[in-house]
């Protein structure tokens, strides 16, 4: 750090010291500092509890709680000329004691730091701008706990272990903070480390991204598995009510086929997240082919929807080569665990009837169309 004379355009550097050598303390000093003036840290934040304990059944102290401007808990972690092997353990046991704070202890927590010298309410709505305190969001279910190390010094497996959390997810950043002397005056320079700050932004994306596909991956694996099951259960029963499906296995994809006697023609059940479909999927490999059978049969509408009681829909499917006829359940899908027997029934009523309904006229167009 340098001080700069502007009459002599010199650049005159300050002297580098460590808190050691400046017999400064971490907490009756560093801590001090950032609860009086949290700006240091880089942000706007409010400091809600100094030293705070109020953990069950351990004796642990956090050195500063603080909450930030969308209301999320920020938990300050401070060393000073070392970090130490163990600072990040030690905050992210903080943080999880801290997840489980409500509304009026946090309020609580605060009222105790400011010993009745004013209202923590009027503080908070001050810190927010928001008049209304009650509908402040603190600690919301939504966000995540912080965490903010500061120290002097980062060892290597501190901020290896920051950047692997912070790559999956967790908002935790360092601070390195430097003390300066010149003259008898003593000076504080704050630097945040990681994330670097440049590509803050950039890193917050890219592994919001990355969450992003973890949680689909997840459902999907989720979804894949209870479709499994679903298939289970309802295959032996469409084998014994319907007589079709003999040679097919339970599978994680989302429908079957079902052989309806003519090559490139197939009766589905199909199960989606919140509805289940049955269908005669029609799809000869050509294009115009399954587009003519499709228009020869829907020539005949009205006959066909005679023998049912449910609405058919006619799916031409004009982006795709094949083209469908099908009936939707819409009470329930996938998920709903406790209706799949019912779904199980609508499958093997409407595919019966499907395959029954459509099998000559489909025949006879086909032999049209040759």
């Amino acid at each position: 750090m340098y001080l700069i004379e502007k009459a002599t355009k010199r650049a005159i550097q300050l002297e580098k010291k460590t808190f050691s050598e400046l017999k400064l303390h971490e907490r009756s000093d560093l801590q001090e500092w950032i609860a009086s003036t949290p700006d240091i840290l880089g942000e706007r934040l409010l400091i809600i509890q100094k030293e705070f304990a109020g953990f069950s059944d351990t004796k642990e102290r956090l050195d500063l709680l603080a909450l930030d401007e969308s209301g999320r808990l920020v938990i300050v972690e401070n060393k000073l000329d070392d970090s130490g092997r163990d600072v990040v353990w030690q905050a992210l046991k903080y943080a999880s004691y801290c997840a489980t704070l409500k509304r009026d202890e946090i309020i609580d927590i605060y009222q105790k730091f400011l010993q009745g010298t004013c209202q923590a309410e009027e503080k908070l709505s001050e810190f927010f701008d928001e008049p209304d305190y009650s509908s402040i969001p603190l600690n919301p279910t939504d966000g995540d706990q912080r965490i903010i190390l500061v120290a002097a010094n980062f060892r290597k497996e501190v901020t290896s272990t920051v950047l692997w959390l912070t790559d999956h997810g967790i908002d935790i950043k360092c601070i390195k903070v430097t003390p300066y002397v010149d003259d008898g005056k003593l000076y504080l320079d704050t630097e945040q480390i990681l994330p670097i700050q440049d590509i803050g932004d950039y890193q917050i994306k890219l592994t919001a991204k990355k969450q992003e596909n973890i949680v689909i991956a997840n459902e999907e694996a989720n979804r894949q598995k209870i479709t499994l099951q679903f298939w289970e259960k309802a295959i032996p029963q469409l084998r014994a009510k319907t007589g079709m499906y003999g040679n097919i296995s339970p599978t994680r994809d989302h429908w079957i086929n079902g052989n309806f006697g003519l090559s490139g023609i197939t009766v589905n059940p199909i199960i989606l997240i919140s509805k289940a479909r049955a269908e005669i999927y029609i799809d000869l490999g050509d294009k115009e082919k399954n587009k003519k059978i499709f228009w020869a049969l829907k020539e005949k509408q009205s006959e066909f929807e005679k023998n049912f009681d449910e609405v058919l829909e006619w799916q031409e499917l004009p982006d795709r080569r094949a083209c469908r006829i099908c009936i939707y359940f819409h009470k329930s899908g996938l998920f709903d665990q406790d209706h799949w027997n019912e779904i199980i029934n609508f499958f093997c009523i409407n595919l019966v009837k499907l395959r029954d309904v459509f099998q000559l006229p489909i025949e006879l167009a086909l032999k049209a169309d040759k």
